[in-house]
């Protein structure tokens, strides 16, 4: 019997593909989302993920990252965590919470063809899409700007807004991405200040301004004015040249998770092909660059982004934007 059995052991061995790994079982259960998705687009998101994983029931909540983060810090401290997976804009966000050690290391995440630069290095996070932050202009505006540089000739004085980094997390992002950048850093934000930038609000409020002429230029994400320039609207966005900054919305599993399995098969889902497509139909840039983007954006290849450290930006996020503040306030 036990000759049999060995036997029976070696000629299963020899029957499985060399190098094969075993198959994951499909996931089954509950899993709990919270998110900053607009909410269609987070319904869609859950439902295909359900037509690949039916097995999988998906509660989602979704609110903005400072509706959402309050509501996790209060069942943190309560000791009863509900969500297993946070989708939200920044990195920033994650950074944070990874530094306290309620991020899950995730190694069995398959990140398709997105590229390791969109994610945490210790896999923590994950980038699911390239939300950048470039230049809208008026096409009545005296000239078109090529880079952030034209920002700061004489003609574009006091002809500029942009979103409030105490409002927009792209924003804040962006004011750091800038003042880590070399060429750029804090010499340009005083230089733009100097020359009467104007924050106000959020990025709908930009583009309202640059639309109705009120501005002939802003600082903004970039499915805003081409979304609207689509429809008509006399707005054109610029990729500048020395290059965009990004958020890239990450995704996380939380260490409490319930159910890591399922929240892993979530997250693989949306960087595989049909993730990224599934980005791409709704108006964003996705994070492959085999996936072809909206209608408006140009080859994601050819899009330059500015090296961002968010580690550092993290660290030092409340002195920057005490620094951007005084200097636009002066």
């Amino acid at each position: 019997m036990r000759r049999a059995s060995f036997l029976l052991l070696g000629l299963s061995v020899l029957a499985a593909p060399f190098g094969a790994t075993p198959a994951r079982a499909e996931p089954t259960g509950r899993l709990v989302l919270y998110t900053s998705q607009l909410e269609p687009d987070a319904a869609r998101t859950v439902e295909l993920f359900r037509q690949k994983h039916p097995k999988v029931q998906v509660e989602w909540i979704r609110g903005g990252t400072n509706q959402i983060m309050p509501r996790l810090r209060a069942e943190i401290a309560a000791g009863a965590p509900r969500a297993d997976l946070l989708l939200l804009a920044d990195s920033l966000t994650f950074e944070g919470l990874k530094k306290e050690g309620l991020l899950r290391p995730s190694p069995e995440v398959q990140t398709g063809n997105t590229p390791a630069t969109v994610h945490d290095p210790d896999r923590t996070y994950f980038g699911t899409k390239l939300l950048t932050t470039g230049i809208v202009v008026n096409t009545r505006a005296p000239f078109t700007p090529k880079g952030w540089a034209d920002l700061l000739r004489p003609e574009a004085r006091n002809m500029t807004a942009m979103p409030s980094p105490s409002v927009s997390g792209a924003a804040a992002i962006h004011v750091q991405a800038v003042a880590q950048a070399t060429g750029l850093g804090w010499n340009y934000w005083e230089k733009l200040a100097g020359a009467g930038l104007q924050p106000r609000g959020g990025n709908g409020a930009v583009m309202q301004a640059v639309a109705g002429g009120e501005r002939a230029f802003g600082i903004v994400v970039d499915y805003m004015p081409i979304r609207e320039a689509a429809k008509g609207a006399p707005v054109k966005f610029i990729f500048p040249e020395e290059g965009a900054s990004a958020i890239t919305e990450p995704v996380a599993i939380l260490k409490s998770s319930q159910n890591p399995e399922a929240a892993a098969a979530f997250v693989t889902f949306l960087l595989s092909r049909e993730g990224q497509q599934l980005a791409a139909t709704q108006g964003f840039l996705p994070a492959d660059p085999e996936v072809a983007p909206p209608a408006g954006f140009p080859d994601p290849k050819t899009i330059k982004l500015l090296p961002f450290d968010a580690a550092r930006a993290a660290a030092e996020g409340e002195q920057d934007l005490r620094r951007f503040n005084q200097l636009v306030s002066q």
